[in-house]
């Protein structure tokens, strides 16, 4: 009976799944965008544009177009030439375009 016992208890464990607990997922949160928002909701002014492309990165920024919806500069990043289209009202990059020389 002892035997019975023990036998019949080895085939349940043998027989039930083993209960694997699933490795913890790391959250890995990897910011890929154009531009931020940094002014609070308020609109930037030409010159603050300007500003805030020199402290991304960019050098010899040129404004080309202040007027509408978004601000037109062109600037130096490395030795590559670009074409910076930064939105008045968030003062977020919205569009970047390479240049040809």
């Amino acid at each position: 009976m002892k035997r019975f016992v023990i036998a019949s208890l080895f085939v349940a464990l043998l027989a039930t799944p083993p209960v694997l607990t699933p490795a913890p997922a790391e959250a890995v949160t990897i910011n890929i965008h154009v531009g931020s928002n940094v002014s609070g909701g308020r609109s930037i002014s030409c010159r603050e544009g300007q500003r805030r492309l020199r402290n991304r990165g960019f050098r010899d920024v040129r404004i080309i177009d202040c007027h509408g919806r978004f601000f037109i500069y062109r600037a130096w990043r490395g030795s590559r030439r670009y074409e910076v289209a930064v939105n008045r009202h968030n003062g977020r990059v919205v569009d970047v375009r390479r240049l040809r020389r």
